[in-house]
């Protein structure tokens, strides 16, 4: 016979046939047992159906509701009887025993009636693939349906009532039920298991069981093996199906009781064993785990019986109090599985959201610990003691090892953060319930949280880094089906959504460009409707990486600040230890300090390098940035009132009069854009390769431009730090990420440098610190310089230089200001250097008096440092911009101001200064004199074709020698500093500065006496065109002219004021002139009497030599 064919059964009629005996099939194959497998695992992934049978909370309630043959009548079958599964490792094919009735019966084997059985013998047995069959002998093909149910039964239930039957076919030991047997023996009914008595002998077996061990244990068991037999059946007959379904649902009903009622079996209530806890943490596949079918089975009575739900949701609860005092050190895996199992049915989240601990008031690390949902987020390489763990022995790590570390806790996290974003997928599909519980959630976090970005928190007081962290990362996923890279759902996020009852509570935030006043009044204004879920899951990340994600990564300069600080303190208690060497007392306190200190070192290396793995997670940044691109996109809609995206022009400026929704954000809408990208930039610059647009430009030079849209001024000024570390050379990309879009880019074009060159102005008027703003400007000469390769720039300065003049007179001003500022600070401080390095050399100097210098050595190192970079940038700047317009620099408002300026330095540079500026190592400190000097010489060439500038550097009286423009040419030739054309053109420049100087020295008149009234009361020059300001005062036109470049407002009242508002002081100016006139009179008068006593000299003799000569 094909052992892969089935026996047909015989025809079924009322009495048992006489079945000939025949031969049993061959065991299954390797190929069908794997079938069989396959098949059995998908069945276990779907429910089963409640039982045939009601009243499954009554313990009496024993009948089934199908009807079945009266007892002792056997029924024909298709199959043979089932032999229950077993986990047994090999295939155990044998006849199963029957009640003694005839030898007859007794020869009738059950598995010469199964049709095909190879399969059923290796899902019964649980048999590996592949184990040989046994040997097998001729059989008789049926046996009575009362035999079948007392051998199902009691291989399911592992019990007997035949004190003489210990072990069922499969060689298991069965329970024998003394009580249950007595009754039948009084009844003079056979020894056997039924269908009518199938509670009582429950009832009894558990009641026997051992009370050391869970009940629960022994009846998963046997629902385990009763849900496999009915698996495995093959067109049972209605009694057989009846009899396995009213198993299951006793089974199933007794499991319940034994965990809510263990009373029923004689057993008192135990927390160890009366809950589902053990079971849960147990893979599904485990023998004693919970398997899918009992969790499907609890669901689907949850309407019937109002116990199984609560039994379930306490058992999660108590898997997540639990796992609260783990770390990611411990087995936390299993927790985290359960939950997952847990989320495959929406009624059992549905429960688990109702719960009070769901969400119960609590503090902010609260949260992580006594929450049902913040263990499993707690769960972190970021807790203390695995960082400690990744990262032991901080100090003397190598680089490699420190990236091997940080890779192993990026998968170890990733895969736990998969694990968290199944769950809150699953709360979020399970019901609305659930998903507004989550969403609840999640605001909480952010609600409570706010501390985490103040300057100074205490870490008790917030929710930690790791914990806030997954919480980002789960949110980012949650936008990932909606941030598509045409941005075609960004319409969908509801700038409403602060006016409809809010998850997110915004009332203390900083607005963009709102008081809490202004704020609180819109907000009032409640809008109707509810807000959609894409909006709440974009403001919820949204905050979520302000006190989340950027907070974190906020941390590592604070981490990086008190490393070099508990180096330098180490350093300095290891260099005392030689000292007390030799006095114990001090020697032990001093070892005690230290290892301290090096503790707290450790932790804060750890920690950093913890922090810097987490952070730098590609995957994790790659998610954030496509946020970020989405809010950014977002951002400038509201702004601009229009449907903006990317591939749509932006008009700028932007309306006059901003939208109140805009004004009324939160300052983090922006702040948390900018942060995202400059991290980005500096730490993880491959991910932003293909994960940057034109929108970031856009956002940037829109809020430059428009920056009346935005309060914050430090905010203001992160947008030109982002555009400059945009510019960073990054891999094959010369200009960095940003440079080629800000120099070929139609908006860019259009828009860019004037943006730049208004905040250059503005961020002198604003409360950006003084030195900040040398920064800011430092980061604008990087971005020109990066886009002045595009003639389209400068072209644009020349329009702009003539179509708006006072804005670009503003400009000039302060880069002459800054000039002039920077190169006399640089400069200043080589005399000082020069002299503290000599005075250093003096081996007869004290430790006290060597400390002191070096102290003030160190301190004007870094200033001439910082202040020459400036200059350097400063002076390329200005020769870039002269030699494009120099008509810009020759108006008079800046002309004798820059030529003073350009004298002062030349003569430092050239002049007997010069010697005073030899230090050890100038370019330590970004003094390159052979540069700077030629850059000098190329704003005089740029320049020295307008008389107004040539002039102005004859009219120099403080820094203007003929000398010092002969020994310059001296140097640049001698030096090789310029090619013999520019040394000749040099020159001739210099003849047209000494011949205007000699028509200056005939022309000047002696104004010295002028009456004080006369005199500029700021400047102390005899006035030209007197005015009077606003607050009543008198100064020349020229001196107000100079300071409103610098500062709008009235010297003396420091209100705003323009140059219209002055008022020309006409009869003031009248007798100025008058007097002025006097005084030419008078000196001429003085030059004909002098000439006329020449005269008369000449016509006399023998007059005496005048040695006064």
């Amino acid at each position: 016979m094909d052992p892969t064919e089935e026996q047909q059964p015989p025809a079924p009629s009322p009495a048992p046939p006489s079945a000939p005996a025949s031969t049993l099939p061959d065991a299954p194959d390797r190929e069908t047992m794997e079938a069989i497998r396959r098949r059995r695992l998908e069945k276990l992934g779907g429910g089963t159906g409640s039982a045939a049978g009601s009243g499954a909370n009554s313990p009496s309630a024993t009948s089934p509701t199908s009807t079945s043959p009266t007892s002792g009548t056997p029924v024909p079958e298709k199959a043979t009887p089932i032999v229950p599964i077993t986990n047994r490792p090999q295939i155990n094919i044998r006849p199963s025993p029957v009640s003694a009735t005839t030898p007859k019966d007794k020869a009738v084997s059950t598995l010469s009636e199964e049709m095909g059985s190879k399969r059923r013998a290796s899902e019964l047995e649980g048999s590996p693939l592949g184990a040989p069959a046994p040997s097998r002998k001729p059989t008789p093909a049926q046996e009575s349906f009362e035999d079948y149910a007392d051998r199902i039964l009691g291989a399911i239930f592992r019990m007997s009532v035949d004190a003489t039957r210990t072990k069922d076919a499969n060689g298991h030991k069965l329970m024998f039920l003394p009580n249950l047997s007595q009754e039948l023996t009084d009844e003079a009914a056979p020894l056997k298991l039924s269908q009518d008595r199938l509670e009582e002998a429950i009832m009894e077996a558990a009641t026997e069981y051992p009370k050391e061990k869970p009940l629960f244990e022994y009846l998963l068991g046997c629902w385990k093996r009763v849900v496999r037999t009915l698996k495995a059946l093959r067109n049972p007959t209605p009694p057989k199906e009846a009899l396995l379904k009213e198993a299951r649902r006793l089974c199933f009903s007794n499991c319940i009781f034994s965990l809510t009622m263990p009373e029923l079996f004689s057993r008192d209530p135990s927390p160890v064993h009366d809950t589902l806890v053990p079971y849960l943490l147990k893979e599904v596949e485990n023998e004693s785990g919970l398997c899918m079918d009992f969790i499907a089975e609890a669901v689907s009575r949850f309407e019937e019986d109002d116990t199984i739900a609560p039994l379930f949701t306490k058992a999660m609860v108590d898997i997540s109090s639990k796992l609260s005092t783990m770390t990611m050190n411990d087995d936390y895996k299993p927790y985290v599985n359960a939950l997952k199992t847990y989320a495959r049915y929406p009624p059992l989240l549905n429960e688990l959201a109702a719960h009070p601990c769901f969400q119960m008031a609590q503090s902010a690390p609260g949260i992580e610990k006594n929450t049902l949902l913040g263990p499993f987020f707690r769960i972190s390489p970021l807790q203390p003691e695995v960082a400690a763990v990744y990262f032991a022995g901080p100090r003397t790590m190598d680089p490699r090892h420190i990236t091997t570390s940080q890779s192993a806790l990026q998968m170890t996290l990733n895969a736990h953060q998969a694990d968290l974003r199944d769950i809150i997928n699953a709360f979020i599909r399970a019901s609305n319930q659930t998903r507004n519980k989550v969403l609840d959630w999640f605001a909480y976090i952010m609600n409570v949280n706010h501390k985490r970005r103040a300057i100074q928190h205490d870490p008790r007081e917030v929710s930690s880094d790791g914990f806030m962290i997954n919480v980002t990362v789960i949110l980012d996923c949650l936008c990932e089906p909606f941030m598509d890279s045409q941005f075609s759902k960004v319409g969908r996020i509801d700038i409403n959504y602060f006016r409809r009852n809010p998850r997110i509570d915004i009332k203390d935030e900083t607005k963009l460009n709102a008081d809490q006043a202004q704020s609180d009044k819109f907000y009032s204004t409640k809008v109707e409707g509810d807000n959609n879920f894409i909006t709440e899951v974009f403001f919820l990340t949204l905050a979520a990486h302000h006190y989340g994600s950027e907070a974190t990564n906020a941390k590592l300069k604070t981490l990086d600040r008190e490393i070099k600080h508990f180096e330098k303190n180490i350093a300095l208690m290891e260099a005392e230890r030689p000292k007390v060497i030799n006095r114990p007392f001090e020697l032990r306190r001093l070892d005690e300090a230290l290892k301290r200190y090096t503790a707290v070192l450790e932790a804060s290396m750890a920690l950093r390098m913890c922090i810097s793995g987490v952070s730098l997670e590609q995957k994790m940044q790659a998610r954030s940035l496509q946020f970020m691109r989405y809010v950014t996109v977002w951002l400038l809609r509201v702004a601009s009132g229009t449907d903006y995206t990317p591939e749509k022009e932006l008009q700028l400026p932007l309306p006059a009069e901003q939208p109140e929704a805009f004004k009324c954000l939160p300052e983090y809408a922006l702040q948390d854009i900018v942060d995202n990208f400059k991290f980005v930039f500096r730490e993880v610059p491959q991910v932003i390769v293909n994960a940057v647009g034109d929108e970031l430009i856009a956002l940037c030079v829109t809020f430059l431009e428009s920056s009346e849209y935005v309060k914050n001024p430090y905010l203001k000024s992160s947008l030109i730090t982002l555009l400059y570390q945009g510019t960073w050379p990054r891999y094959h990309l010369s200009k960095g990420f940003l440079g080629e879009l800000m120099t070929s880019t139609k908006f860019a074009n259009q828009y860019l440098l004037h943006a730049v060159m208004k905040f250059y102005i503005e961020c002198e008027l604003t409360e950006n610190g003084f030195y900040d703003k040398f920064n800011i400007r430092y980061e604008i000469f990087q971005i020109i310089k990066c886009i002045w390769v595009n003639d389209h720039y400068r072209q644009q300065l020349v329009q702009s230089s003539k179509s708006n003049r006072p804005f670009f007179v503003r400009f000039v001003n302060l880069l002459m200001n800054d000039a002039t500022y920077v190169l006399d600070e640089g400069l200043g401080k080589f005399p000082k250097i020069h002299q503290f390095q000599l005075d250093l050399k003096n081996p007869s100097l004290s430790p006290q008096d060597r400390e002191k210098i070096e102290e003030e050595l160190r301190e004007a190192e870094n200033r001439a440092t910082s202040f020459m970079q400036l200059a350097n940038e400063t002076v390329g700047m200005m020769g870039l911009f002269t030699k494009t317009l120099s008509e810009a620099f020759t108006m008079p408002e800046i002309v004798g101001r820059l030529a003073g300026m350009l004298d002062y330095n030349l003569d430092l540079l050239t002049g007997p200064k010069q010697k005073a500026l030899k230090v050890e190592n100038p370019e330590k400190y970004h003094f390159y004199p052979k540069t700077m000097l030629p850059e000098i010489v190329d704003i005089y060439l740029n320049l020295g074709s307008s008389p107004a500038f040539v002039e102005a550097v004859a009219g120099d009286g403080r820094s203007y020698r003929d000398s010092i423009m002969k020994q310059t040419a001296a140097i640049l030739r001698g030096k090789h500093l310029k090619d013999e054309r520019e040394v000749e053109a040099w020159e001739r420049l210099c003849e047209k500065f000494g011949k205007a100087k000699e028509i200056l020295e005939q022309a000047e008149i002696d104004f010295d006496d002028a009456p004080a009234e006369f005199e500029d009361p700021i400047m102390g020059i005899l006035m030209s065109d007197p005015v009077v300001l606003p607050s009543k005062h008198v100064v020349d036109r020229s001196t107000i002219v100079q300071h409103l470049l610098s500062d709008p407002k009235d010297p003396y009242t420091r209100q705003p004021m323009g140059i219209e508002d002055v008022v020309p002081a006409t009869e003031l100016k009248e007798r100025i002139e008058a007097w002025k006139e006097e005084r030419r009179a008078e000196a001429r008068r003085l030059k004909e009497a002098q000439m006329a006593s020449v005269a008369e000299g000449q016509g006399g003799e023998g007059d005496e030599m005048d040695t006064t000569e």
